[in-house]
């Protein structure tokens, strides 16, 4: 069984000490970087680092991996459709997590062992301007009994707009790391109060 099952997450692509420092332990970190081969070395790096901090870390897509190093847990992106992911989480207080678009990646995230779905984009981003808006990432967050993590395009102009979602926690990649600790602890201690399901 999993405890106090992280909210909020922050992914990052490298490692440099200046993206945390706006980042308390209630967030987690995602290394997500599908370009380049893994390096062990720097997973290590940042897992030591950030174990010091009791900061939850997370590897994208590697479940192997992310076992052999004990992290803890693994992020599965919504292009991996494997059905051999469960084959892998055997292992105790290891959690396993993962994004969809659509009810179809929902299904498969589920049939993976995902105990959290990442459902995005929820706002318009750079790289599409396809997005689901709060009316559709309602109606799919109730369609699993998965808790729902939110995530895409979320800034200071729109974050409000969390506390009217279905919504367990939100994701983010700019808005954590632009976003000052004041108003870090304000979205994440208004998400804590705000009615949600699957507490």
């Amino acid at each position: 069984m999993h405890k106090n099952i992280p909210k909020y997450y922050y992914f990052i692509d490298k490692f440099e000490k200046n993206d945390i420092k706006n980042v308390n332990k209630n967030i987690a970190f995602i290394y997500r970087n599908y370009g380049k081969k893994i390096d062990i070395n720097l997973i290590k790096k940042i897992r030591n680092f950030l174990k010091k901090k009791q900061i939850k870390f997370f590897l994208a897509n590697n479940i192997k991996i992310a076992i052999q190093l004990n992290l803890y847990g693994v992020y599965i992106p919504s292009f991996n459709k494997s059905n051999k992911i469960n084959y892998y989480s055997q292992k105790k207080k290891f959690l396993i997590i993962g994004s969809a678009h659509n009810l179809k990646e929902i299904k498969i995230k589920e049939k993976q062992g995902t105990k959290i779905i990442f459902l995005s984009p929820l706002f318009k981003t750079d790289k599409s301007n396809r997005f689901l808006g709060s009316v559709k990432f309602n109606i799919l967050s109730q369609m699993t009994t998965k808790k729902i993590i939110a995530l895409g395009g979320i800034n200071r102009q729109n974050v409000q707009q969390l506390f009217s979602l279905n919504a367990y926690g939100f994701a983010s990649i700019s808005f954590l790391k632009k976003a000052d600790k004041l108003d870090i602890k304000r979205v994440i201690e208004k998400q804590k109060n705000h009615t949600i399901k699957n507490r």
